[in-house]
């Protein structure tokens, strides 16, 4: 019976024992666990977070060569700084076109900051690069930041449109057209416009190659720009089309051909050495030179030696060539010599034109661009005389 006891007391000790130490193994299991929960990392243990980012607007949605905007916020509860910098990380084939652009503060909130962005898409394999905001007291970082990138939808439109200028805005405005003669075959047409947060840099009318911008004027979202085409001189208008993103649909722009009084040269060539008129002109005073010539010859008389003179060196002072002069690089080329002339070209570099007149200012000048003489004005301080 003792022993029988004994047993019984031993198998109850055993049995709390066995208990209690499952207990405790759990009760240390569970406090690790939370231990590692609580675990602050050292980042947020030494540097307290007083810039705070977000995206004020971004586009879902974004189209082949589409200029679009970015506005982010950010919120800066610290005073030890002097400065903001932005830099731009992790992107592929899209970096910002403004990257320097500077933060303003907002006037709703003294510890906000506002900054626009703007991007163009010109590949669909892109992505969005990371914003890094840091700011500085002095040449110390105080504190950065970052902004993972936003995901966007992309899409081509107008695919093989020939009436598509490559324009893509919220509006696009035709300010007014002119169009002149220009050589026998082709007329000069001058257009303005204005767009509202559009890609007005990429306009390009399709099937016309000679073309290209004279002014452009870029005060995103507002843009302005003249542009100049060379056309044939029978044609009657001149129709492109622009992709609406507010109505989201090409809207068409038809331009009419109306010539005005304001002409490049009405003349049958563009020089004036070479027109009919200068031609007879020639002849008329050559064949007079000669007729005082037999005159002189038959008659003897020396008034008459005199007015071949006179019609000889005519004739010789009208067949020189004219003289060249040498254009500086960034002149621009007047259609009239008037300072509110349409502007025709701005030449890149420097350029050897012929010198055919001067007027107020301004000289006359013809110069080759392909196979083709043109004529227009330029300012007499962008001319060098060789």
């Amino acid at each position: 019976m003792k022993k029988i006891l004994a047993l019984l007391l031993v198998f109850c000790i055993s049995l709390f024992a066995n208990e209690f130490v499952k207990e405790e193994s759990s009760a240390f299991a569970a406090s690790s666990n939370q231990e590692d929960v609580s675990i602050p990392t050292a980042n947020t243990a030494n540097i307290p977070k007083n810039l705070y980012l977000n995206y004020l607007k971004y586009p879902k949605h974004i189209y082949k060569n589409q200029r679009f905007e970015i506005e982010v916020k950010a919120l800066i509860t610290r005073s030890n700084f002097d400065s903001i910098k932005t830099e731009f990380s992790d992107d592929i084939n899209m970096t910002p076109l403004n990257a320097e652009e500077s933060w303003v503060k907002s006037s709703d909130n003294r510890n906000t900051y506002i900054n626009k962005f703007y991007f163009k898409a010109y590949e669909e394999n892109f992505k969005m690069p990371k914003i890094t905001v840091s700011l500085y007291d002095g040449d110390t970082l105080v504190e950065a930041r970052s902004l993972e990138s936003v995901e966007m939808t992309f899409s081509e439109i107008a695919k093989g449109d020939e009436r598509f200028s490559n324009v893509i805005a919220k509006n696009l405005t035709l300010l007014g057209s002119k169009s002149k003669q220009y050589t026998n075959k082709e007329a000069l047409t001058i257009l303005d416009i204005n767009a509202f947060e559009s890609n007005l840099e990429d306009f390009n009318l399709k099937g016309i190659e000679d073309q290209g911008f004279t002014v452009i004027e870029d005060e995103y979202p507002n843009q302005h720009i003249i542009y100049y085409a060379v056309i044939p001189i029978h044609k009657k208008n001149i129709i492109f089309d622009y992709y609406n993103t507010d109505k989201k649909r090409l809207e068409k722009i038809e331009v009419p051909i109306v010539f005005t009084e304001e002409l490049v040269s009405t003349q049958t060539d563009l020089n004036p050495n070479n027109s009919s008129f200068e031609f007879y002109k020639k002849i008329i005073v050559a064949v007079l030179a000669l007729f005082f010539l037999i005159l002189f010859i038959w008659k003897r008389k020396y008034y008459i030696l005199i007015l071949f003179l006179i019609f000889t060196i005519v004739f010789i002072l009208s067949a020189i060539p004219n003289k060249t002069v040498r254009l500086k690089a960034n002149s621009v080329i007047y259609i009239l010599p008037t300072k509110n002339s349409t502007i025709f070209k701005k030449v890149p570099s420097d350029m050897i034109v012929e010198d055919l007149k001067e007027r107020s200012g301004f000289i006359k000048i013809m110069f080759k661009s392909g196979e083709n003489n043109f004529i227009g004005w330029v300012k007499k301080e962008d001319v060098i005389k060789n």
